[in-house]
C-alpha cells in the first residue's frame, strides 16, 4: 500500500508540472527507482527527464567509476526505471581513486555511454560558491581546494549539467555581493552562464527542516542520509522558524512554500529538485507556488534566514558536542 501511495505522488507531481524527476540506484538500494519505473511506464516518456546519480555504491569493486562498475550502474538503473537511457547522468563524488588512478577509464566511459546512447547528458556536483584564481584570503583552505578541484574536474569530463545544495541553512549564491566586497568567488549560476551548461539545485528545504516538522524532540528510525542532524540543530532551526510561522502559518506546508519561493528567486534559470513523500504533499508544493509573495515578505524571509543561518554558525556549547546524532529512513523520490 505505501508502494502504490508513493507511486499516486509521482503521478500527481507530473501531472501538476513536474517534469524533472532524480534518481539514484543507492535509495533504498534500487527500491526508489523501480517506484518511479512503476510511474514511468504510465506516462509519455518524452514529457519527462530522468536524472540519476551514481557513484555512492561500488559494489565489490576498488571504484565507483571504474568502467565496469560505470557500466554495471548504468544497467541496473535503466532496468530498474525500465527505460532506455538517462536524461542525466550526475556524479556524486570527486573521488577517482589514488592520483585519479580511474579518472581517464571514468571520462572515457562517461563518453562511450554518450555515443551508445544510454545517457544524454553528464552530470557534476558544484560547490554553490567559487573560489576564483585571486583566491580570496577570506575564503578558507577546504574551500578553495573543493573549486580548484571542481574547475579540473569540469575541464577534464566536460559535463552538460551541473548540480548543487542550496538552501537557506548554507551559504547562498550572490554573485553581486561577491564582487561588490572584492571576495574573488563566483556563483554557481554565473559560471554556469559562462560555460553554457544548465543547472540543478538539490535539496531545498535542508532536507525538511525548513518545513518546521520536526521539533526539538523528533526522533527518528536508523539508516536516513540525515544522520549529522543533531538535537541542538533541530531546537535552533525551530526556535528560529517561530517568526515566519507568526507571518505565513504553522503548517509544515505553508513553511515549504515559503522555502521554495525564496529558492526559485535566488537560483534563477534553474531546475530545482524537491522531494515528496505524498500526494497531498506534491499538490501542495506546486499549488503554493501560485500565490506570489511582495518585495517586502522577500526581504522579511531574507532576513530570518540569515538570522537562523547565523545561530547555526555560532560554536557548540559542550553539551552540544556530545548529543547524539539523529537518525531516520526514507526512499528519496524526487
Amino acid at each position: 500500500m505505501a508502494d502504490d501511495r508513493a507511486v499516486e505522488a509521482l503521478l500527481c507531481a507530473q501531472g501538476e508540472g513536474a517534469t524533472v524527476f532524480d534518481t539514484s540506484d543507492i535509495y533504498g538500494l534500487g527500491h526508489s527507482q523501480r517506484l518511479l519505473g512503476r510511474m514511468l511506464a504510465q506516462v509519455p516518456r518524452e514529457k519527462v527527464r530522468i536524472s540519476c546519480t551514481v557513484g555512492a555504491f561500488k559494489g565489490t569493486g576498488l571504484s565507483a567509476y571504474s568502467s565496469l562498475t560505470l557500466h554495471g550502474q548504468v544497467e541496473q538503473s535503466l532496468e530498474n526505471l525500465g527505460v532506455e537511457y538517462l536524461d542525466v547522468l550526475t556524479l556524486t563524488h570527486t573521488d577517482f581513486g589514488p592520483r585519479d588512478r580511474y579518472l581517464e577509464d571514468a571520462r572515457e566511459t562517461l563518453q562511450a555511454l554518450r555515443d551508445q546512447g544510454d545517457v544524454r547528458a553528464i552530470g557534476m556536483r558544484a560547490p554553490s560558491r567559487l573560489v576564483t584564481e585571486c583566491m580570496a584570503s577570506g575564503s578558507s583552505a577546504r574551500d578553495r581546494e573543493s573549486a580548484s578541484r571542481f574547475a579540473y574536474l569540469f575541464q577534464q569530463l566536460g559535463p552538460e549539467v551541473i548540480s548543487t545544495s542550496i538552501n537557506p541553512l548554507g551559504p547562498l549564491p550572490n554573485a553581486a555581493d561577491a564582487a561588490a566586497n572584492g571576495e574573488g568567488e563566483e556563483d554557481i549560476f554565473s559560471f554556469a552562464r559562462r560555460h553554457g551548461v544548465a543547472t540543478m539545485v538539490y535539496k531545498p528545504l535542508g532536507q525538511g527542516l525548513l518545513t518546521g516538522r520536526y521539533g526539538p524532540d523528533a526522533a527518528f528510525l536508523p539508516g536516513d542520509v540525515r544522520s549529522r542532524i543533531t538535537a541542538p540543530m533541530l531546537e535552533k532551526v525551530h526556535r528560529g522558524l517561530t517568526p515566519l510561522r507568526e507571518r505565513f502559518g504553522t503548517d509544515p506546508q505553508a513553511l515549504a512554500r515559503i522555502a521554495l519561493h525564496y529558492c526559485l528567486k535566488r537560483c534563477p534559470d534553474s531546475i530545482v529538485l524537491a522531494g515528496i513523500s505524498s500526494q497531498q504533499q506534491a499538490l501542495s508544493n506546486f499549488r503554493g507556488l501560485d500565490t506570489e509573495l511582495s518585495d517586502e515578505d522577500y526581504d522579511f524571509i531574507g532576513a530570518v534566514y540569515a538570522s537562523l543561518r547565523g545561530e547555526l554558525q555560532r560554536p557548540r556549547e559542550p553539551a552540544a558536542l556530545s548529543s547524539p546524532a539523529l537518525h531516520t529512513s526514507q526512499d528519496q523520490m524526487t
